[in-house]
């Protein structure tokens, strides 16, 4: 063996022994009568780590703008028997977000984790999609998570314990078509939490990242569509609800939360999403070619397509809500997806 070799072969071997080491350390949480804090936790799969939370014990703090929908969750929750505390924020806020996780403290206690899920999507093609478009992506799904992190880390370094959990996305791991906002601020969203856990992990707080794929959540009815936006609803509320290609919400949820329980640098979650992300990652060039083919086949955009943004609610037609989109409909009423939403 040269010396080239055998330099590269010792590095891996220490590289591997430190990772050990460190794996060994990491110790699974007991999550009874821990303080976390769930952004976005009003619906959706927000709400559903909520529940997941009050079933393992813990104290659960949620976040959200919409007080109306906010309050249905509450009251959701403390019929589970659970101890929660309901706070209206915008994560785009930095001072309100401070506020908000100072009354958490008052009402709850110190904070032993987040979990950063609050998150919007934008869909459409490219050509109708504007630099405000990206702004907001990345205010509510990069800032925001930002805004919290940067709130509740003081109080973690003091203690020398805490847990962060970034819910990303597949799309924050693979640029999907017709979501070029969203992706790019999931891809920051990853970066940012792949490297606050190299530097963290020395204060003694494990931050992970989480990146679903495709879930019956029946969030596209407040997702903003553009271009031919009833099309675009279409396609992507039917993507959302198929049963082989989206993820029961409850299932993912109990990922999201033995993640947090274990400390875990990253969870992709559904076989689809892992099946993308490891073709990504191995073929590149391949999955590229099946990408450009894919947007290919999704909504062009013509003289009278939309150019500002339209709610998913407003967006329906004959194809959905439909029969394909039954189990994502369910989901819907379940995750407090239905009422009046102001946003």
């Amino acid at each position: 063996m040269t010396r080239t070799g055998g330099f590269l072969l010792g590095a891996a071997v220490a590289v591997g022994a430190t990772a050990a080491a460190a794996a060994s350390r990491r110790r699974r949480w007991s999550l009874q009568d821990r303080v976390v804090l769930v952004t976005g936790g009003s619906r959706g799969l927000g709400l559903a780590i909520a529940r997941r939370l009050i079933h393992e014990g813990a104290r659960v703090a949620i976040c959200a703008r919409d007080r109306d929908t906010l309050e249905r969750a509450r009251a959701d929750l403390a019929g589970r028997g659970g101890t929660v505390a309901a706070v209206a924020a915008d994560v785009t806020d930095r001072e309100a977000v401070s506020r908000m996780v100072q009354e958490v403290r008052e009402r709850l206690g110190p904070l032993d984790a987040l979990i950063n899920n609050a998150g919007t999507i934008i869909v459409g093609p490219a050509d109708v999609m504007e630099e405000s478009d990206f702004r907001a992506a990345l205010d509510v799904n990069f800032w925001g998570p930002l805004h919290v992190t940067l709130a509740v880390l003081p109080e973690m370094r003091r203690r020398r314990a805490g847990r962060i959990v970034n819910i990303a996305s597949i799309g924050g791991k693979i640029s999907v078509p017709h979501l070029l906002p969203y992706s790019a601020s999931k891809f920051a969203l990853v970066g940012l939490s792949e490297g606050l856990r190299a530097e963290l992990v020395a204060d003694g707080i494990e931050v992970s990242t989480i990146c679903p794929g495709l879930m019956r959540t029946g969030s596209p009815r407040h997702a903003w569509f553009k271009g031919r936006h009833r099309e675009e609803y279409a396609w992507f509320s039917i993507s959302d609800a198929l049963p082989i290609l989206s993820m029961d919400v409850d299932r993912a949820a109990r990922q999201v939360v033995e993640t947090l329980r274990w400390g875990r640098a990253e969870r992709i979650l559904s076989a689809p999403a892992k099946l993308a992300a490891t073709a990504s990652a191995l073929f590149p060039g391949v999955t590229a070619e099946v990408l450009a083919l894919v947007g290919r086949l999704l909504p062009g955009t013509d003289p009278s397509a939309a150019r500002v943004p339209v709610k998913g609610e407003a967006s329906q037609s004959s194809w959905s809500p439909s029969r394909l989109t039954e189990l994502a409909d369910r989901a819907a009423k379940r995750q407090n997806q239905l009422g009046w939403d102001r946003r």
